[in-house]
């Protein structure tokens, strides 16, 4: 079976939360034989841009199997890891379709029929937040992720709010985005430590390992290192020196599935904690997640999420969250149809 057509589409769909709307990249591969598959990354590409560069791709891909994933991720002509996730994810939606398997068997089978998720919480006032947290709760999202503010003041008092307002037993991480200095991040260790969270991600500033390794020594409080990890050599590296005891894995961020399974194994093989993380996308990548989670046992803590956030997707049939859990989809490859309505709908052009 090989690779026939090849289209880009941007699609734009606002997101409760956020200040701007999901814009990511949808991608779609075709065989000779009709069957289609489906990719979605962020690419930060233009609508005025897709035709060029499906006019450049198309020529290299045309003809190739659908099956040679791993030639796939290796194309010079695929410079970012964010082209090479949509392009491998819709390879192996594409691969399931025509096999007529999910893509969780294709990976080993399903371990896991239903998938965890940490909600992540849009950022406001941190009253609002903490009703935010509680409606969540409520909803049986146990695990949440806080955006950090920027301000170590603000990222405790909101803490402290949610800890109030939704219940002890709540697990909470902190995105701190990168945000903080090496003496400000130490002053938010120091600040949140009461609230007994799960994990704190990515305080400091830049993708620097060592700096967090002398943070980490500093503190009581569980990092987490996810904007540093491009690769399977980022987590072993994050590994030997000592940066965190969990790694939040990004597909779009390590350019396709199959390089996150490699960045699990390789956090297995060490001893610390891997989880799949990601920002708002459309419910194509968040079928993908769940299909590399249920397959990957590594995989055990509840991943990061904003699917629920979403005020439309680009689905025929929404994904069912029940207790702040996602089912698996049992259909071939990514187990979802694409609404072409909708995606051209929220096109745009």
């Amino acid at each position: 079976m090989e690779i026939s057509d090849l289209e880009f589409f941007v699609v734009k769909i606002e997101c409760t939360g956020q200040p701007l709307p999901v814009c990511p990249l949808l991608v779609r591969l075709a065989c000779e034989s009709g069957e289609e598959g489906w990719g979605e990354a962020r690419t930060g590409w233009r609508a005025s841009e897709l035709a060029a560069r499906r006019d450049a791709l198309l020529p290299v891909l045309t003809g190739r199997s659908i099956f040679d994933v791993e030639e796939l991720l290796a194309l010079e002509v695929l410079s970012t890891p964010q082209l090479r996730c949509a392009l491998e994810m819709a390879s192996w939606d594409l691969i399931g379709r025509v096999l007529g398997q999910p893509l969780c068997h294709l990976f080993g089978g399903r371990y896991r029929r239903r998938i965890p998720l940490a909600a992540r919480l849009p950022g406001s006032l941190p009253d609002r937040v903490a009703h935010l947290a509680r409606e969540m709760a409520e909803q049986g999202f146990h695990t949440q992720t806080v955006p950090s503010c920027g301000r170590v003041e603000g990222d405790a008092q909101t803490l402290a709010a949610v800890r109030a307002s939704a219940c002890d037993r709540l697990q909470l991480q902190l995105d701190a985005g990168a945000g903080y200095d090496p003496a400000s991040a130490l002053e938010l260790c120091t600040a949140v430590e009461p609230q007994g969270l799960q994990l704190l991600l990515d305080p400091l500033a830049g993708s620097e390992l060592y700096p967090m390794a002398a943070l980490r020594r500093q503190t009581g409080v569980p990092l987490a290192v996810g904007r540093a990890i491009g690769s399977p050599a980022d987590v072993l590296a994050a590994v030997r020196c000592g940066a965190a005891p969990f790694v939040v894995i990004d597909p779009g961020r390590v350019g396709g599935l199959v390089p996150a399974r490699k960045c699990a194994a390789v956090a297995d093989a060490a001893g610390i904690q891997a989880l799949l993380g990601s920002g708002p996308c459309l419910g194509i990548a968040t079928a993908a997640m769940l299909h590399l989670a249920a397959a990957t046992p590594a995989l055990a803590s509840p991943n990061q999420c904003a699917y629920h956030q979403l005020q439309e997707d680009v689905l025929a049939e929404p994904l069912e969250i029940v207790d702040g859990m996602i089912a698996v989809p049992q259909a071939p490859g990514l187990g979802v149809d694409v609404d072409r309505g909708k995606v051209e709908q929220y096109q745009v052009t």
